[in-house]
């Protein structure tokens, strides 16, 4: 990377995301900045230009924790600073990886020294290092959960706390977030959207001129970086010196009953939760009068606050996407407009760099050639195109009773002239609550809510020697191990002797987040039946609860002649939806192809995540047909995935007076369980009596040794 960094004011379009930097950096109590939307759109190109605009920070001369020396922390573990010096250093900008560790970003405490010396050594983190700069975390809904809980807790408090075995350390942690996001990837969960102040959509811009003036000042900067920086100097200053001068107006901004009265009515129209989205609109208002020049906040003020600080916020569950609209918003505005005595300050006089006030202000100054203005900002807060769940489900018809069940099986009316084609999507039926579907055995994978696993947090089962750093110290297996050693050792105080060799870290027992593949039956029999829409209804109501335990998901369908991986393993259960929605159905029954796929696509995810368990989903009557001898192909198919320990679940979708059992045989062939429809409900009547566990115990002693 170069030692320059790309001038922020060199930028082309992504207007609402600079400005909502720009808004962070003028007041950081806002909570800083999401950005959501695709990769190679220079958002990390526009955080490290933002950071070259921040001014410099005063530090105590020494000091790991960056105190200001005006008033230093108390608690500092650096500390006192009483007599220590001061100098400036510029302002940092801090990275967060996605597979950083809790100790790195938090910090690690030597928790030997600590019970030997009685000492507290600690080794700062990432959030020690961004205090009072700007912490960028890039793909920030692939961090496991309790590091974004971390993360957002230290944001909002403006402190971290480590505590190790009742040893804790806190030290100040105040910093401007961004977060950036590709939602395709997985969505963070409602609540963890909610700790982030604004956010916006990008996108990379479909204007040809606007790329070809991307294209060439990248070129021009990568060919050299300091004299494209010149060229940029004097911009880069204006905007600095704004930059300062807002900070400075910002404590005499007047937020006036009238316009409180406005962010109360808007949260309220559009029904968020709490009152975090209230403070943070009432906090961006104020920043963006400042930034206009102004000491009043204005209607065009709350307005803009309201598209930046309110989209993530309207999520009613894990499929909707952020969005708001607009036209209600403006309706609201104007039922509680301002009194006419409450006369708005005078505009101030223009901008001489073109700043403008109000939603569309707030730009830093461009080149004119930049064409800057164009179409990549103004509908970030558009909604995207994803399913939302149906209101009314479409109940199932019962299948008519078969006068030949084998002749059935292998034709079931798919076959006939005619009637293997291709058949609008229906819509899926309502969701429900399902039963937990977990994996047998004892696992080690990432975090999460389904099946059991060794992980770093849960309850204490036992301990072990350290497997590197100790940063779960098991106290009474500890002291079980130093106390025979104490006369050897010479102990003569009250203290314990306590050796390295002596240390025992907990073994912790909680669940992980598994690999749930769908293998979804799509083919004529299932729409001849009219049953889809209530299959469509149990996937998505698994889908639902992969979203809620933390799982990756994919989806396998089959019709016609072949299967297809309709979405390949992913985080982002919305995709599933979407994919779900428009699943069309009619064709032949290739279930062996079905699962011949499914072998296939685990194999690969076996290699790419062996720690991520898998749990196949094979959603289907039972039926096959098309080829010579499609039972026997999809026995043998079946047999291939039983042998090699996958955990499987057949939800089985045959309705009617009369039924064949195919998916029962299916089961035993995949040395895996079978559900119907009804029991697949949490609050199913119906007993549960083979759950998954029970049915692979068979085989999860083959797969644990």
């Amino acid at each position: 990377m170069a030692s320059v960094p790309y001038p922020f004011t060199a930028v082309v379009g992504m207007s609402d995301m600079r400005l909502s930097l720009l808004l962070n950096a003028i007041s950081p109590a806002i909570g800083g900045v999401l950005v959501r939307g695709e990769k190679g759109t220079a958002k990390s190109t526009i955080v490290r230009g933002l950071t070259a605009l921040m001014p410099d920070v005063p530090v105590v001369t020494g000091c790991r924790f960056s105190c200001d020396p005006a008033a230093p922390d108390p608690a500092c573990p650096d500390g006192p600073h009483e007599a220590a010096g001061a100098e400036d250093r510029p302002a940092r900008m801090v990275e967060l990886p996605v597979g950083a560790s809790e100790d790195r970003l938090v910090g690690a405490l030597d928790i030997e020294r600590a019970l030997s010396e009685g000492v507290k050594a600690f080794e700062p983190g990432l959030l020690a290092d961004a205090h009072r700069g700007i912490l960028y975390v890039d793909e920030v809904n692939l961090l496991h959960d309790h590091l974004v809980d971390l993360l957002l807790d230290a944001a909002a408090m403006g402190a971290s706390y480590v505590e190790r075995e009742g040893v804790s350390v806190r030290h100040a942690a105040r910093f401007l977030l961004v977060g950036t996001m590709n939602p395709e990837e997985g969505e963070l969960r409602p609540q963890l959207l909610d700790r982030f102040g604004l956010t916006v959509e990008v996108a990379a811009s479909r204007e040809p001129d606007q790329r070809v003036e991307v294209v060439r000042r990248r070129l021009a900067y990568d060919a050299d970086p300091e004299g494209f920086a010149g060229r940029w100097a004097v911009e880069e200053g204006e905007l600095r010196e704004r930059i300062a001068a807002a900070r400075a107006l910002l404590p005499d901004v007047a937020l006036g009953d009238a316009v409180l009265r406005q962010i109360a009515a808007v949260c309220a129209a559009f029904e968020v939760d709490g009152m975090r989205a209230d403070i943070v609109m009432a906090r961006t208002a104020c920043a963006l009068a400042a930034w206009a020049g102004r000491t009043e906040v204005r209607e065009e003020d709350v307005r803009q606050a309201a598209l930046l600080a309110l989209p993530h916020r309207r999520r009613r569950n894990p499929f909707d996407a952020p969005g708001l609209d607009e036209d209600k918003l403006d309706r609201t505005l104007e039922e509680f407009a301002a009194d006419e005595d409450d006369d708005p300050e005078p505009d101030p006089e223009p901008d001489p760099d073109g700043g403008p006030d109000g939603p569309g202000g707030g730009q830093p100054p461009q080149d004119g050639d930049g064409g800057t203005d164009g179409p990549q900002g103004e509908d970030a807060q558009a909604p995207h195109d994803q399913p939302h769940l149906p209101e009314q489900p479409q109940a199932p018809e019962a299948d008519p009773a078969p006068a030949d069940p084998k002749a059935q099986s292998e034709s079931d009316g798919e076959n006939a002239p005619g009637g293997g084609g291709e058949k609008a999507a229906v819509g899926a039926g309502e969701p429900f609550r399902t039963r937990r579907l977990d994996v047998p055995g004892l696992g080690e994978g990432a975090d999460g809510r389904r099946s059991r696993a060794r992980t770093a947090h849960g309850r204490t089962t036992g301990a072990r020697r350290p497997q590197g750093t100790l940063t779960k110290l098991h106290l009474a297996a500890t002291v079980q191990a130093a106390a025979p050693h104490q006369v050897a050792r010479g102990r003569r105080g009250p203290g314990l002797v306590v050796r390295r060799d002596d240390l025992r870290e907990a073994v912790r027992e909680g669940r992980e987040g598994n690999l749930v593949l769908f293998v979804v039956d799509a083919s004529g029999s299932m729409a001849a039946r009219k049953r889809m829409s209530a299959v469509k209804g149990a996937v998505l109501s698994l889908l639902l609860d992969a979203y809620q335990r933390r799982d990756k998901i994919g989806m396998i369908t089959f019709r016609g002649a072949e299967a297809e991986l309709a979405l390949p393993p992913t985080s982002s259960v919305e995709a599933g939806a979407a994919r779900l929605e428009s699943l069309p159905t009619g064709g032949r029954t290739p279930l062996s192809a079905g699962l011949l796929k499914a072998h296939e696509v685990l194999r690969v995810e076996r290699l790419r995540d062996a720690s991520r368990r898998p749990l196949l989903v094979v959603v289907t009557d039972g039926r096959s047909t098309g080829g010579p001898e499609p039972l026997v192909r999809t026995s043998r198919a079946a047999r291939l995935l039983g042998a090699e320990g996958v955990a499987s679940v057949v939800v089985d979708c045959e309705a009617g007076p009369v039924r064949l059992g195919l998916a029962g045989e299916l089961a035993r062939d995949l040395q895996g369980t079978a559900v119907t429809l009804d029991e697949l409900r949490a609050d199913s009547v119906s007993a549960l009596v083979r759950d998954v566990r029970g049915q692979g115990n068979h085989h999860t002693t083959r797969r644990a040794a």
